[in-house]
């Protein structure tokens, strides 16, 4: 029996540890006993990209925000639909996270940070996204696995009210703000209803085939 490896450790910048395990042929990143993203489930993790471009592609030159690079299947997923003429924005806290994806994970990563569309950020992504004003099309967050300061306790200005204005603001006209989210939230998207933002709320697969346990996808429109 292949027993779990764990390969390194990252501590979170006023929060808690990461840890990096690979078991055969798969990695996970694990915090305390939640495993926040692994490559066994990343179905809705693209959706988030994916289902975000549709809501924006008739935008003639998008611009997208990521908060949070993780394994990068969001990243992918949205290089895969963006044109040419795009930018993406990739804001990361945990300089470990970019150290595992260009190395133990280098062929799952498979080089989607030199994409010449893609600008890395290593910064909190709550005032990063205070400081933009109209700048990007769509803002995607996966930061925690929820809308709660999960990974760190700062995060829970992203999913105030004061949190979800700074995104409006910093959206284009039209322009959506995606939130990833392990499960349902109904006083999160009550929040994001008076923020006046035009909610919805997806359930979409963890898996990409479909099957696993179903997450929550909130898609916020600025009117």
């Amino acid at each position: 029996m292949i027993q779990r490896e764990l390969l390194d450790t990252a501590q979170v910048p006023g929060g808690e540890e990461l840890k990096l395990y690979r078991h055969d042929r798969d990695h996970m990143i694990v915090l305390g006993h939640n495993e926040l993203m692994s490559t066994r489930k990343w179905g809705s993790e693209e959706a988030l990209a994916t289902m975000a471009f549709e809501k924006v592609r008739n935008s003639k030159q998008p611009s997208f925000l990521i908060g949070g690079y993780g394994m990068g299947f969001t990243l992918r997923a949205a290089l895969k639909v963006l044109p040419a003429n795009a930018n993406v924005t990739v804001v990361e806290l945990v300089p470990k996270i970019i150290e595992w994806a260009r190395g133990p994970m280098a062929d799952l990563t498979a080089g989607c940070l030199e994409d010449p569309r893609v600008q890395l950020v290593m910064s909190d992504v709550a005032p990063f996204i205070s400081g933009a004003h109209a700048d990007y099309d769509a803002i995607l967050l996966d930061v925690d696995n929820g809308p709660d300061g999960l990974v760190r306790e700062d995060n829970n200005i992203l999913y105030s009210t004061p949190g979800l204005r700074a995104a409006k603001r910093a959206l284009t006209p039209d322009g959506v703000l995606a939130i990833w989210s392990a499960g349902p939230d109904p006083t999160f998207t009550r929040r994001l209803e008076k923020c006046d933002l035009v909610v919805d709320e997806v359930k979409v697969a963890s898996r990409s085939n479909g099957k696993g346990p179903k997450h929550v996808i909130w898609f916020a429109t600025k009117r």
